[in-house]
């Protein structure tokens, strides 16, 4: 039996989401002061490259009509 559409979403989304919220924990643990060094900027670099890339999916989710029509008024 073939997967329907739902399942394929489900199963890939689990899969994906289960992956990078094990990278996200990974990152966590570059926060250990005696093992790395870095500055509150690399700290303040890594989040807004993660927090872009989220808010660039999670748009995709919502702009599902595609762009707006061009109008000069």
């Amino acid at each position: 039996m073939q997967e329907t559409k739902k399942e394929k979403f489900v199963r890939l989304a689990e899969n994906r989401t289960n992956k990078v919220l094990e990278m996200i924990r990974l990152i966590g643990n570059l926060a250990n002061k005696s093992v790395y060094d870095y500055t509150a900027k690399d700290v303040e670099k890594i989040f807004k490259a993660i927090e872009t890339e989220t808010a660039l999916a999670k748009k995709q989710f919502t702009d599902i009509g595609g762009p707006d029509k061009f109008k000069l008024i």
